[in-house]
């Protein structure tokens, strides 16, 4: 429809430009772009942090590159993006409240609101921070920095804003506990909420070794530890039974730097410490002894040696075996330089007090690649129960470990075994096996076999787990709640080919895919060489539900989706002279032969056994080269093969057999990039069913276009493999990406004549090469035709058709009619600006408007036509913070509404480009990340055990199962109930300035009525002496001195009805007794005024008093011990 304009372009300008219109139907705009993410499955490469809800069963990674992935259960997944492109170096959960809260490498504390997947607040710090942590239940976060300081912040749902409160932790404070001479200026590398402590007390860690706990409802220091000037108790322990326990002697504390640190019991009494030197101390925290303070440490070397790695991470957990009396220690670090990179697992026990801590056992998990992060968490579901680690490591590697495995692993002292790990699931695995090839495509809800696929996808999921499951075991995460959105109907499909010559068929009407059928190579009774090798190429039929799959051995396997009933009959088509067809001999089979019309081939027909499902129809084995390209072809039941060598075949897939191969259609021997076939009775996009023996009509005129990765465009004849014509125009850099036809753009318009094709003067003749290939030269046994019938054969099937080429450097335009005449010039042709690798077609109201072009470099670039104009531009790094990495384009796919899929890594990603497509019903498609009932059943249940939490036995029968889903153990379960009302109190105020508790909580309230209070006359004050002013002064009273001597006693005096009749009873007439009621009235009023005025002085007087009491509070603070 616009090929006026671009003959008008190509002419020269001779006829004077039209004027400007309206742009014609079909094309882009600026304003119909929108590129985003609409689903991103898999672990991001650049993976470092992770972060556990134990609650909501939800775990996040953070990345590099400010991303965080979400993952829960039933493939739920999801991607945040921080606006900045920057690594995280925190990353938690608010526990059961549907947020996330991360801090940047620039210090920005951002908190994520799972529901909308975005920022709901963020905060600048303005120092660098070195520790942070957030009080489990509750919105409240430590902040720990460089120059030693702990602040509180707060995030407040309600309002949606994170702030800072008043409250901090004095550094003064911690100085003179510990007996130093001046405040701490070290930084923070540690802050752990003491458990059982109601949220009031925090573990502090500084980089120096000073460990102190604060108790911030009473702001003072409980205990110091790690002070070099306090005497050091305990002895060292090795990591075995065997070694020796000697006295703790001459350590030395000055200068040993923490690295990390956790809690090592449930109660807060013990503390593991990971130093730089590669120690481990247990320190004592349990304040019950009221002695002389000391360091109570043990000591612990997972090494003797002098030189040993820094403990980067600990956690500890819990062993049930040992109840309160030991645990297990993770330990990453601490062990000779230059071993083996390996997670430790250490077993202890202190059953007869910390002073007889020992180790019970040592395991050692070996790394499948560098270690990024661990996380440990108690999980317990209809599936799994106990607690899990977590591993993360390089390049984007989630494994998980379970309480058998890992108590396996300790049992065996001598005997080493290895325990598998649980690996993450991979909802579109692209690595285990390896991924070569994919394609997208997008079905009619209507037709029978998108409803067929509907009704076994609807009946796959009633049946299957929401996790898929190993052997003997489940991958543990079950958090998120899967979309519900009615009248489903299959609506795309997402395919990908691998490198062991399986297929994998997802239903992609969703953002979250879900697996539909599995295609393996192989059968159960014969033996096919060459079958599962890697898959190179295929081609789906919508409207059939027939699939195609070429391999790198160039067989080609046919299958056939739904509503086929073979019984179980597999077709086999290989070469006379190709070797390479065992036939099990038990079998009993029946041999039919069947020469074809270019070549001779064995027909074998084999009775398979298949379940019900996809069946396995047929395999085409004819040519040794790698199959590079399919093509079904309209309204019949044949299929165009393009292969490594240059050939091209076309099978007869209805009865199977090879109808005709061409010799190799380039000089060079090229590769066949592109196949084009086309129908002359056939209308566009109307399919028949292949295995329909009676669909075919052998009157119908086939033209099929070849293009070559050298550029050479083929147009032959699909009954006969007749070459048509071959054009050839040398490129300057000679690589084909694809190539497209564009139907129907001539419609409602006049075919424009144009000139015969001249070569310019001046041009070498060798810039314009094309050739028509004679009947003599072509390789169909089939007789000449005429020229002239050729090119009217051309004409009819291509009219109104333009031919779109890309290449690596430009995009060009023909008319097919140039290229029948053997002149193939282009009536548009696009330098680009970048080595384009990739191509899609973009459609609008149905009609081609605009090419997608993915560039080596990773940008992506949107051309409108008709003149191929950029109107939009995007790239890897912005939209998913991706680099391109060779061989991507291989499993680039695209629908026609502007949907992409990419894969990088372990990643999959589909993105939407245009902004007016919803096609995947975003946002009630979209999983919940947060459970809001659960949340509930959680809140409720934590109540209930907080106001009985004085029965230890648990909470009654009805609430048993959800708080087993909760915790793991009683001691983390009460914990996890404790009451943090308090802590609002408490940090909303600075330290020392706390309310008093003490008040006017307890006096009665006396009611007062304005006609009860009497405001005496104005008097006249006379100066007092000197005698006088100091009696005065003995004799105020503090409230007299602070309300400047006014009456502290506000109990109104109680009058009787007679005192009131003499008081207000006058004698005279009754106009008397008015006009003295109006006086006292009017006199009411003054006295009114005046007590209003004077409370308002109050009023100011106390909020100057609290702002200069706050001011001095701060002044004093700062100043030195020596200017008090």
């Amino acid at each position: 429809m616009f090929v006026r304009k671009f003959l008008q372009k190509s002419s020269g300008g001779q006829n004077p430009p039209p004027p400007i219109a309206p742009p014609p139907r079909g094309c882009l705009m600026a304003e119909d772009l929108d590129p985003h993410i609409i689903t991103h499955s898999g672990i991001p490469s650049t993976a470092s942090l992770l972060a556990f809800d134990p609650i909501q069963c939800l775990l996040a990674v953070g990345t590099l590159d400010g991303r965080i992935k979400v993952i829960g259960g039933d493939n739920i997944e999801a991607i945040l993006a921080s606006p900045k492109q920057l690594p995280f170096k925190n990353l938690e959960f608010m526990q059961n409240q549907g947020f996330l809260v991360s801090i940047s490498n620039e210090n920005e504390i951002q908190v994520w609101d799972l529901d909308l997947r975005q920022p709901a607040s963020s905060l600048k710090w303005e120092s660098n921070i070195t520790a942070f942590a957030i009080l489990h239940g509750t919105g409240y976060m430590y902040v720990g920095d460089e120059y030693g300081m702990v602040s509180v912040l707060n995030y407040s749902a309600d309002e949606g804003k994170l702030l800072q409160l008043p409250y901090y932790v004095p550094t003064d404070a911690l100085s003179e506990a510990a007996g130093l001479s001046s405040p701490i200026d070290y930084p923070v590398v540690g802050l752990l909420s003491q458990p059982c402590s109601k949220g009031t007390r925090l573990l502090i860690a500084f980089s120096n070794g000073l460990l102190f706990l604060w108790d911030a409802s009473e702001d003072h220091v409980v205990l110091v530890r790690g002070n070099k000037d306090l005497p050091v108790e305990g002895k060292t322990v090795a990591d075995s039974l065997e070694a020796s326990h000697d006295e703790l002697s001459n350590l030395e504390l000055d200068g040993k730097e923490i690295s990390s640190l956790c809690w090592a019991s449930t109660d807060g009494s013990v503390l593991a410490v990971g130093y730089v030197d590669g120690d481990i101390l247990f320190w004592d925290f349990s304040d019950g002894q009221k002695g002389k303070p000391s360091n109570h440490v043990v000591k612990l070397q997972l090494s003797s040696a002098e030189k040993r790695l820094p403990v980067i991470v600990m956690h500890w957990c819990l062993d049930v075996s040992r109840k309160s009396s030991g645990g297990k220690l993770f330990i990453y670090g601490g062990d000779i330089i230059g071993s083996d990179e390996v997670l430790t697992m250490l077993g202890l026990d202190w059953s007869s007090g910390m002073g007889g801590l020992k180790c019970v056992g040592r395991a050692d998990l070996t790394l499948s690649g560098s270690f990024a992060d661990m996380v440990l968490s108690p999980i317990a579901s209809s599936r799994q129960s106990g607690v899990f680690l977590f591993l993360l490591t390089n390049p984007g590697q989630l494994q998980a470990y379970d309480d058998t495995s890992l108590a396996s692993l300790m049992s065996q002292k001598e005997n080493k075994i290895s325990v598998s790990p649980l690996p993450y699931p991979m909802v579109v695995p692209t690595m285990d096996p390896h991924m070569t090839v994919a394609t997208f495509s997008a079905l009619n809800v209507n037709d029978k076999t998108s409803l067929a696929l509907s009704e076994i996808v609807l009946a796959a999921k009633a049946r299957t787990p929401r996790t898929p499951s190993g052997e003997s075991a489940q991958w543990p995460l079950t958090g998120g709640v899967p979309s519900h959105v009615d009248d489903y109907k299959l609506e795309r499909l997402y395919m990908a080919g691998y490198q062991d010559g399986s297929m994998r068929i997802w239903d992609a009407t969703y953002p979250c895919l879900s697996l539909i059928y599995i295609l393996e190579p192989k059968a159960s009774v014969i033996d096919i060489t060459g079958v599962d090798a890697s898959v190179t190429a295929f081609c789906f039929c919508s409207k059939t539900s027939c699939l195609a799959v070429g391999n790198e051995c160039g067989m080609v396997r046919l299958y056939k989706l739904v509503g086929h009933t073979s019984g179980g009959t597999l077709e086999v088509v290989t070469n006379t002279e190709k070797k390479g067809l065992a036939i099990v001999t038990t079998l009993t089979l029946w041999i039919c032969y069947a020469l074809s019309h270019a070549v001779g081939s064995l027909l074998v027909a084999h009775h398979l056994h298949q379940e019900d499902g996809p069946q396995w129809l047929a395999a085409f084995s004819f040519l040794s080269s790698p199959v590079c390209t399919l093509q079904f072809v309209q309204s019949t039941r044949r299929l165009a093969v393009g292969f490594k060598c240059g050939k091209v075949a076309v099978l007869d897939i209805g009865v199977p057999s090879v109808l005709f191969v061409t010799n190799s259609l380039s000089d060079s021997g090229s590769p066949i990039k592109s196949l084009y076939v086309k129908s002359s009775s056939a209308p566009t996009g109307s399919k028949s069913d292949p295995t329909d023996h009676n669909s075919i009509n052998s009157e119908d005129d086939l033209l099929l276009c070849a293009m070559t990765k050298d550029g050479q465009t083929i147009l032959l004849d699909g009954n006969t493999g007749k070459i048509l014509a071959s054009c050839l125009r040398p490129l300057k850099n000679p690589t084909a990406i694809c190539m497209h036809i564009i139907e129907n753009c001539y419609e409602n318009y006049e075919t424009p004549s144009e000139k015969p094709a001249e070569n310019p003067s001046g041009k070498d003749k060798h810039e314009n090469k094309s050739h028509i290939i004679k009947a003599s030269e072509s390789h169909s046994p089939d007789g000449e035709q005429n020229a002239v019938t050729e090119t009217k054969l051309i004409d009819q099937i291509f009219a109104n058709s333009l031919f779109l080429m890309c290449s690596e450097d430009a995009l060009r335009l023909y008319t097919v009619k140039s290229l029948s005449q053997g002149s193939l010039e282009s009536i548009m042709e696009v330098n680009l600006p970048r080595p384009c690798c990739w191509m899609g077609i973009l459609k609008k109201d149905g009609r081609e408007c605009a090419v997608l072009l993915f560039y080596r470099t990773g940008h992506i670039e949107i051309r409108s036509f008709p003149n191929l104009e950029v109107v939009g531009e995007s790239s890897l790094l912005s939209l998913l913070r991706w680099n391109f990495k060779p061989n991507m384009e291989k499993t680039v796919c695209s629908d026609d509404f502007g949907h992409v899929v990419l894969v990088n890594g372990c990643e999959v990603a589909i993105l939407s480009f245009l902004a007016h497509a919803n096609g995947f019903r975003l946002p009630e498609s979209l999983p919940l990340l947060h459970d809001k009932v659960l949340a509930a059943a959680a809140d409720a249940t934590f109540s209930h055990i907080s106001v009985h939490k004085k029965n230890h036995d648990g909470a009654p029968k009805f609430l048993s199962n959800i708080i087993k889903g909760f915790r793991s153990s009683t001691e983390q379960k009460m914990d996890q109930v404790q009451d943090f009302s308090h802590l609002g109190n408490i940090f909303s105020n600075p330290p020392y300035l706390k309310p008093s508790d003490t008040g006017g909580d307890d006096e009665k309230i006396v009611e007062l009525n304005i006609d009860d209070i009497e405001i005496d006359e104005p008097v006249i004050i006379l100066p007092l002496t000197e005698k006088d002013k100091k009696e005065k002064k003995d004799k105020r009273t503090d409230k007299e001195k602070l309300f400047d001597g006014a009456s502290s006693d506000a109990q109104p005096k109680t009058r009787t009805v007679d005192e009131i009749k003499s008081k207000y009873r006058k004698a005279g007439e009754t106009s008397a007794i008015a006009s003295q009621a109006k006086d006292k009235l009017h006199e009411r009023g003054e006295k009114l005024e005046r007590i209003s005025q004077r409370t308002a002085e109050l009023q100011d007087n106390a909020e100057n008093f609290a702002s200069m009491a706050h001011e001095l509070a701060k002044q004093m603070e700062k100043r030195k011990w020596w200017n008090i």
